[in-house]
């Protein structure tokens, strides 16, 4: 069974609107490596888009160390939740129908490696239903004073154990957890 990943960058008042956060160098290695490690990536229409704007035709000017990101994220398999976009073109995506837990499930009791899921809303759904095997945390050191909020509105309270942590550059905090019990 492929263990499902959810990694999110976040603030240190738990804000995860992307232009709080200025990533660097050692930021985008460890997302590429996260990338590269799954079989696949689980993506809801909002943070496809974002990523596909950003990525599918990065600008020339950005920093080289931004190029692998972009070069693995292209060329990963990308599973697609929308019920409103009619098809996705990037390179290796496809719209994930049906019923979503089920279709999760499913893509989870495959063999592989693992897959990545993340974003705000899909992640949520996916955790209230106890699919989500490790829970990534980069956590930037600001305060963004506004959301949106991680995992705000999880109708539950969600009770993790820490599996690791360590430090990337400029005081970012990498956290892991999992699910407890």
């Amino acid at each position: 069974m492929r263990p499902l990943r959810y990694s999110i960058n976040v603030t240190l008042d738990g804000s995860c609107d992307h232009t709080a956060m200025v990533p660097n160098a050692s930021t985008h290695a460890h997302s590429t490596a996260g990338v590269a490690r799954a079989d696949a990536i689980i993506l809801g229409r909002i943070t496809y888009q974002l990523m596909e704007d950003g990525w599918r035709d990065p600008d020339p000017d950005l920093p080289p160390w931004v190029a692998p990101f972009a070069e693995t994220i292209t060329r990963s398999k990308k599973y697609v939740v929308s019920s409103t976009l009619p098809s996705v073109d990037w390179t290796n995506a496809e719209l994930l129908t049906g019923d979503l837990r089920s279709r999760v499930e499913e893509l989870k009791s495959q063999p592989g490696d693992g897959l990545a899921v993340g974003g705000m809303l899909l992640p949520l759904a996916l955790a209230e239903w106890g699919l989500i095997d490790e829970y990534e945390f980069i956590v930037f050191p600001t305060v963004a004073g506004h959301g949106p909020y991680l995992l705000g509105g999880l109708p539950a309270s969600l009770n993790l154990t820490q599996v690791d942590r360590f430090e990337l550059d400029d005081g970012v905090a990498v956290l892991r957890f999992a699910p407890a019990g």
